[in-house]
């Protein structure tokens, strides 16, 4: 079912009028939150379910986590106090791991957890964004390890987000900055876009959250995916595109803007530029 799901949006997109930028288009790039956009549930979730299971914590965090999950599902929205409880969570959780334990459990978690949990028409989406020679990241708040971990896995170019500090590659249990929610976001696709000369009105971004509104303001091609209720009215309003894969609804045919120049795949260095990422 998901294979045809997958099938059936590739074919859409195949059948779709070409949108500008214009083929060739080297200043153009795709955006994709993570959470509900990319993958069905938090990224911060499936991640506290893999380090239980290696007993990094106790049931009664992990019912902690349940219910944050519970009340993302059922909203189908973000709350500030459950994302930054969790976070707070998450980071007493690592502190005193080695950057590279974490980053190597990551890897098995996405094979455990997340792989199984992408949303295969989003997928494609990405798929023809990097099929046009276009560059892919993911922007979420969700730690940049396992951001990175999952936009390798998928082939796209990097991700931006949330970065916790290390010293001498152990965590300390802080953050660098602020997390990547909302208006961060924005902050650091407009960065990203500097670094790499991007021009943003020839760029897509894809979110199913109202919290992602500033992110999609900033390119030329917004796409409301899985959208939130708030979300919804609001892409309505503006004229966004919209697909929802949670119920089979297609609300509004999407269209991928064409291809940009070839060899534009590189890699995500920008990513540490755009969010000033600090190791002392």
């Amino acid at each position: 079912m998901l294979a045809g799901e997958a099938s059936a949006e590739a074919a859409r997109l195949a059948s779709a009028e070409p949108e500008f930028p214009a083929p060739g288009d080297p200043r153009a790039a795709a955006f994709f939150d993570l959470d509900n956009t990319v993958m069905q549930g938090a990224a911060l979730f499936h991640l506290g379910r893999g380090l239980y299971k290696r007993k990094f914590f106790s049931k009664k965090e992990l019912a902690r986590f349940a219910w944050q999950q519970a009340w993302f599902r059922m909203a189908g929205t973000e709350n500030a106090g459950h994302m930054r409880e969790a976070r707070d969570n998450a980071l007493s959780i690592v502190r005193g791991h080695r950057v590279s334990e974490l980053t190597e459990i990551g890897e098995e978690i996405y094979d455990e957890y997340m792989a199984g949990r992408i949303w295969p028409g989003t997928r494609a989406l990405a798929q023809a964004h990097l099929d046009a020679g276009q560059r892919v990241w993911l922007v979420t708040a969700a730690p940049v390890e396992t951001a990175t971990i999952i936009a390798r896995r998928l082939g796209l170019t990097g991700a931006l987000g949330t970065v916790a500090e290390s010293v001498d590659g152990v965590y300390t249990g802080r953050l660098v900055g602020e997390p990547l929610h909302g208006p961060a976001k924005a902050l650091a696709v407009r960065a990203l876009a500097d670094a790499e000369d991007l021009e943003l009105a020839r760029c897509a971004a894809y979110s199913d959250s109202a919290n992602d509104i500033p992110m999609l303001s900033l390119v030329g091609h917004p796409y409301a995916i899985n959208p939130d209720s708030k979300l919804r009215a609001h892409a309505r309003k503006e004229g966004w595109r919209l697909r929802d894969y949670r119920t089979g609804r297609k609300a509004v045919r999407v269209g991928v803007p064409a291809a940009a120049g070839a060899g534009a795949l590189a890699g995500g260095t920008a990513a540490a530029l755009a969010l000033q990422r600090r190791r002392r």
